[in-house]
Protein backbone atom coordinates (compact mmCIF):
# COMPACT_ATOMS: atom_id res chain seq x y z
CA UNK A 1 0.00 0.00 0.00
CA UNK A 2 1.34 3.17 -0.83
CA UNK A 3 1.93 5.88 1.88
CA UNK A 4 0.19 9.46 1.24
CA UNK A 5 2.27 11.85 0.01
CA UNK A 6 2.85 14.75 2.74
CA UNK A 7 2.03 17.13 0.04
CA UNK A 8 -1.05 15.10 -0.62
CA UNK A 9 -2.20 15.66 3.40
CA UNK A 10 -4.39 18.46 4.56
CA UNK A 11 -3.68 20.60 7.49
CA UNK A 12 -6.56 20.83 10.16
CA UNK A 13 -6.68 24.77 8.65
CA UNK A 14 -6.71 23.87 5.21
CA UNK A 15 -10.08 21.05 6.18
CA UNK A 16 -11.97 23.90 8.34
CA UNK A 17 -11.16 25.85 5.61
CA UNK A 18 -12.98 23.51 3.19
CA UNK A 19 -15.42 21.96 4.94
CA UNK A 20 -16.51 25.95 5.39
CA UNK A 21 -17.12 26.42 1.56
CA UNK A 22 -18.55 22.98 0.96
CA UNK A 23 -21.04 24.34 3.67
CA UNK A 24 -21.68 27.79 2.15
CA UNK A 25 -21.75 26.64 -1.22
CA UNK A 26 -24.55 23.63 -0.50
CA UNK A 27 -26.62 26.22 1.67
CA UNK A 28 -26.04 29.32 -1.31
CA UNK A 29 -27.65 26.16 -3.60
CA UNK A 30 -30.73 25.52 -1.32
CA UNK A 31 -31.28 28.87 -0.85
CA UNK A 32 -31.67 29.02 -4.68
CA UNK A 33 -33.66 26.30 -5.12
CA UNK A 34 -35.67 26.19 -1.66
CA UNK A 35 -38.47 29.05 -2.60
CA UNK A 36 -41.07 27.44 -0.77
CA UNK A 37 -42.98 25.52 -3.65
CA UNK A 38 -43.37 21.79 -4.62
CA UNK A 39 -42.21 21.11 -7.43
CA UNK A 40 -43.18 17.93 -9.30
CA UNK A 41 -41.21 18.02 -12.30
CA UNK A 42 -44.43 18.31 -13.80
CA UNK A 43 -44.30 22.24 -15.15
CA UNK A 44 -47.82 22.74 -16.50
CA UNK A 45 -49.47 21.08 -13.05
CA UNK A 46 -47.08 23.38 -10.68
CA UNK A 47 -48.13 26.32 -12.77
CA UNK A 48 -52.04 25.26 -12.47
CA UNK A 49 -51.10 24.70 -8.69
CA UNK A 50 -49.86 28.35 -8.55
CA UNK A 51 -53.26 29.66 -9.74
CA UNK A 52 -55.21 27.55 -7.14
CA UNK A 53 -53.23 28.79 -4.37
CA UNK A 54 -53.37 32.65 -5.15
CA UNK A 55 -57.17 31.87 -5.35
CA UNK A 56 -57.34 30.01 -1.88
CA UNK A 57 -57.24 34.11 -0.48
CA UNK A 58 -60.40 35.20 -2.28
CA UNK A 59 -61.56 36.09 -6.19
CA UNK A 60 -58.33 37.99 -7.88
CA UNK A 61 -57.97 40.03 -11.28
CA UNK A 62 -55.56 38.57 -14.38
CA UNK A 63 -53.30 41.17 -13.42
CA UNK A 64 -53.69 40.25 -9.61
CA UNK A 65 -53.18 36.43 -10.61
CA UNK A 66 -49.92 37.03 -12.74
CA UNK A 67 -48.58 39.29 -9.77
CA UNK A 68 -49.53 36.44 -7.23
CA UNK A 69 -47.50 33.59 -9.04
CA UNK A 70 -44.83 35.29 -11.08
CA UNK A 71 -46.26 33.62 -14.53
CA UNK A 72 -46.46 35.39 -17.81
CA UNK A 73 -49.87 37.08 -18.18
CA UNK A 74 -50.38 34.97 -21.30
CA UNK A 75 -49.53 31.76 -18.89
CA UNK A 76 -52.30 32.71 -16.56
CA UNK A 77 -54.72 33.58 -19.16
CA UNK A 78 -54.51 30.33 -20.52
CA UNK A 79 -54.43 28.21 -17.10
CA UNK A 80 -56.93 30.22 -15.37
CA UNK A 81 -59.80 29.83 -18.60
CA UNK A 82 -58.94 26.15 -18.65
CA UNK A 83 -59.48 25.83 -15.05
CA UNK A 84 -62.76 27.24 -15.44
CA UNK A 85 -64.34 25.27 -18.36
CA UNK A 86 -63.42 22.19 -15.58
CA UNK A 87 -65.65 24.06 -13.35
CA UNK A 88 -62.70 24.86 -10.98
CA UNK A 89 -62.48 28.52 -11.23
CA UNK A 90 -65.30 30.60 -11.94
CA UNK A 91 -65.88 34.35 -12.72
CA UNK A 92 -67.95 36.89 -10.19
CA UNK A 93 -69.69 39.49 -10.83
CA UNK A 94 -66.96 41.87 -10.88
CA UNK A 95 -65.12 39.22 -13.60
CA UNK A 96 -63.02 38.77 -11.08
CA UNK A 97 -61.73 34.80 -10.79
CA UNK A 98 -62.16 33.08 -8.07
CA UNK A 99 -62.85 29.18 -6.75
CA UNK A 100 -65.52 27.13 -8.78
CA UNK A 101 -68.18 24.43 -7.31
CA UNK A 102 -66.27 21.65 -8.50
CA UNK A 103 -63.82 21.82 -5.43
CA UNK A 104 -67.49 21.32 -3.56
CA UNK A 105 -68.28 18.49 -5.28
CA UNK A 106 -65.28 16.00 -4.79
CA UNK A 107 -65.45 16.96 -1.11
CA UNK A 108 -68.88 15.88 -1.30
CA UNK A 109 -67.45 13.40 -3.02
CA UNK A 110 -65.23 12.34 -0.87
CA UNK A 111 -67.10 12.14 2.35
CA UNK A 112 -69.78 9.95 0.33
CA UNK A 113 -68.99 7.17 2.47
CA UNK A 114 -69.50 8.84 6.10
CA UNK A 115 -72.84 10.27 4.59
CA UNK A 116 -74.10 6.83 3.77
CA UNK A 117 -72.74 5.66 6.81
CA UNK A 118 -75.38 7.60 8.72
CA UNK A 119 -77.97 7.93 5.95
CA UNK A 120 -79.93 4.39 6.04
CA UNK A 121 -81.53 4.99 9.79
CA UNK A 122 -82.42 8.28 9.54
CA UNK A 123 -84.07 7.85 6.09
CA UNK A 124 -86.29 4.39 7.49
CA UNK A 125 -86.84 6.86 10.19
CA UNK A 126 -88.59 9.70 8.04
CA UNK A 127 -90.29 6.64 5.94
CA UNK A 128 -91.57 5.45 9.50
CA UNK A 129 -92.59 8.54 10.74
CA UNK A 130 -94.37 10.24 6.94
CA UNK A 131 -95.28 7.02 5.15
CA UNK A 132 -93.42 8.46 2.36
CA UNK A 133 -90.52 7.67 -0.08
CA UNK A 134 -86.99 9.16 1.21
CA UNK A 135 -83.92 10.06 -0.21
CA UNK A 136 -81.00 11.90 -0.39
CA UNK A 137 -79.51 13.49 -3.93
CA UNK A 138 -75.75 15.29 -4.32
CA UNK A 139 -75.32 17.17 -6.67
CA UNK A 140 -72.98 16.32 -9.98
CA UNK A 141 -72.29 18.68 -12.52
CA UNK A 142 -75.90 19.91 -13.95
CA UNK A 143 -77.81 17.02 -12.15
CA UNK A 144 -78.56 15.60 -9.53
CA UNK A 145 -78.05 12.29 -8.44
CA UNK A 146 -79.87 9.80 -5.71
CA UNK A 147 -77.08 8.67 -3.62
CA UNK A 148 -79.47 6.87 -0.83
CA UNK A 149 -82.95 5.67 -0.90
CA UNK A 150 -86.10 3.93 1.00
CA UNK A 151 -89.55 3.37 -0.54
CA UNK A 152 -92.99 2.41 0.81
CA UNK A 153 -93.57 -1.06 0.63
CA UNK A 154 -97.30 -0.74 -0.86
CA UNK A 155 -99.10 1.92 -2.18
CA UNK A 156 -98.32 4.78 -4.34
CA UNK A 157 -95.12 6.19 -3.95
CA UNK A 158 -92.09 8.07 -6.11
CA UNK A 159 -89.87 5.63 -7.02
CA UNK A 160 -86.03 6.93 -7.16
CA UNK A 161 -83.59 4.50 -7.46
CA UNK A 162 -80.27 5.01 -5.88
CA UNK A 163 -78.18 6.09 -8.85
CA UNK A 164 -81.10 7.69 -10.84
CA UNK A 165 -79.65 11.12 -12.19
CA UNK A 166 -82.65 14.38 -12.38
CA UNK A 167 -82.21 17.84 -13.49
CA UNK A 168 -81.64 20.42 -11.38
CA UNK A 169 -84.23 22.12 -13.27
CA UNK A 170 -87.27 21.04 -10.75
CA UNK A 171 -87.93 19.46 -7.76
CA UNK A 172 -87.51 20.53 -3.89
CA UNK A 173 -83.90 19.06 -3.81
CA UNK A 174 -82.95 21.15 -6.95
CA UNK A 175 -84.09 23.86 -5.24
CA UNK A 176 -82.13 23.40 -1.92
CA UNK A 177 -78.79 22.15 -4.05
CA UNK A 178 -79.05 25.80 -5.75
CA UNK A 179 -79.99 27.98 -2.96
CA UNK A 180 -76.96 28.12 -1.40
CA UNK A 181 -74.95 28.26 -4.61
CA UNK A 182 -72.48 31.29 -5.32
CA UNK A 183 -74.11 34.00 -7.46
CA UNK A 184 -72.75 33.39 -10.62
CA UNK A 185 -74.26 29.38 -10.86
CA UNK A 186 -76.69 30.13 -9.49
CA UNK A 187 -77.73 32.41 -11.79
CA UNK A 188 -76.79 30.19 -14.62
CA UNK A 189 -79.66 27.43 -12.50
CA UNK A 190 -82.42 29.83 -12.40
CA UNK A 191 -82.12 30.41 -16.53
CA UNK A 192 -84.06 27.48 -17.21
CA UNK A 193 -85.50 26.41 -13.45
CA UNK A 194 -89.10 26.00 -12.94
CA UNK A 195 -88.45 27.83 -9.66
CA UNK A 196 -87.43 31.45 -8.92
CA UNK A 197 -84.72 33.67 -7.34
CA UNK A 198 -87.92 34.88 -5.10
CA UNK A 199 -88.40 31.18 -4.20
CA UNK A 200 -84.82 30.25 -3.38
CA UNK A 201 -84.84 33.13 -1.14
CA UNK A 202 -87.74 31.76 1.15
CA UNK A 203 -85.54 28.43 0.64
CA UNK A 204 -82.46 30.24 2.35
CA UNK A 205 -84.78 32.22 4.82
CA UNK A 206 -86.87 29.06 6.20
CA UNK A 207 -84.33 25.86 5.75
CA UNK A 208 -86.46 23.64 3.28
CA UNK A 209 -88.00 23.38 0.28
CA UNK A 210 -91.16 21.91 -1.60
CA UNK A 211 -92.66 21.37 -4.46
CA UNK A 212 -95.87 20.57 -6.01
CA UNK A 213 -96.14 19.30 -9.47
CA UNK A 214 -93.06 20.57 -10.42
CA UNK A 215 -91.25 17.65 -11.74
CA UNK A 216 -93.58 15.43 -12.39
CA UNK A 217 -97.34 16.05 -12.29
CA UNK A 218 -98.97 14.83 -9.43
CA UNK A 219 -96.17 14.54 -7.34
CA UNK A 220 -94.57 16.72 -4.71
CA UNK A 221 -91.65 16.83 -2.21
CA UNK A 222 -89.90 18.14 0.51
CA UNK A 223 -86.45 18.78 1.11
CA UNK A 224 -83.43 20.01 3.88
CA UNK A 225 -79.82 20.86 3.25
CA UNK A 226 -77.16 18.51 4.54
CA UNK A 227 -73.85 20.28 5.61
CA UNK A 228 -70.25 20.01 6.03
CA UNK A 229 -67.92 20.86 8.52
CA UNK A 230 -67.57 24.12 7.05
CA UNK A 231 -71.03 25.06 6.75
CA UNK A 232 -71.71 23.95 2.55
CA UNK A 233 -74.64 22.57 1.40
CA UNK A 234 -73.44 19.03 0.23
CA UNK A 235 -76.40 17.17 -0.17
CA UNK A 236 -80.09 17.52 0.17
CA UNK A 237 -82.32 14.93 2.23
CA UNK A 238 -85.97 14.76 1.08
CA UNK A 239 -89.55 12.91 1.17
CA UNK A 240 -91.54 12.54 -1.87
CA UNK A 241 -94.87 11.17 -2.83
CA UNK A 242 -98.27 11.43 -4.76
CA UNK A 243 -99.89 14.97 -4.00
CA UNK A 244 -103.40 13.38 -3.16
CA UNK A 245 -101.93 11.64 -0.22
CA UNK A 246 -99.37 14.53 1.13
CA UNK A 247 -101.74 17.69 -0.11
CA UNK A 248 -100.80 20.72 -1.65
CA UNK A 249 -98.58 22.20 1.17
CA UNK A 250 -96.77 19.40 2.37
CA UNK A 251 -94.27 21.74 3.87
CA UNK A 252 -96.88 22.57 6.96
CA UNK A 253 -97.24 19.18 7.75
CA UNK A 254 -93.64 17.53 6.88
CA UNK A 255 -91.03 20.24 7.03
CA UNK A 256 -90.13 20.03 10.72
CA UNK A 257 -89.11 16.16 10.19
CA UNK A 258 -87.21 16.60 7.06
CA UNK A 259 -85.01 19.30 8.90
CA UNK A 260 -84.53 17.34 12.17
CA UNK A 261 -83.24 15.24 9.34
CA UNK A 262 -80.68 16.73 8.00
CA UNK A 263 -79.78 18.46 10.95
CA UNK A 264 -79.10 15.39 12.50
CA UNK A 265 -76.66 13.95 9.27
CA UNK A 266 -74.92 17.18 9.41
CA UNK A 267 -74.19 16.48 12.95
CA UNK A 268 -73.00 13.62 12.18
CA UNK A 269 -70.56 14.23 9.42
CA UNK A 270 -68.93 17.37 11.60
CA UNK A 271 -68.18 14.18 14.42
CA UNK A 272 -66.55 11.82 11.82
CA UNK A 273 -64.71 15.11 10.49
CA UNK A 274 -63.61 15.68 13.77
CA UNK A 275 -62.50 12.33 14.86
CA UNK A 276 -64.75 12.21 17.89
Amino acid sequence: MTSPNADDIMSDDQLDKTLDTSLTSARATAAASDDGEIHSGVGVLDKTVKILDALESGPATLGQLVAATGLARPTAHRLAIALERHRFVLRDQHSRFALGSRFAELAAAAGEDRLLTAAGPILQTLLDRTGESAQIYRRQGDQRVCIAAVERASGLRDSIPVGAMLSMEAGSAAQILLAWEDSERLHQGLRRAKFSAAKLAAVRKRGWSESVNEREEGVCSISAPIRNASGQVIAAISISGPTGRMGNSPGRRYAPLVMAAGKYLTDALIKASSGR
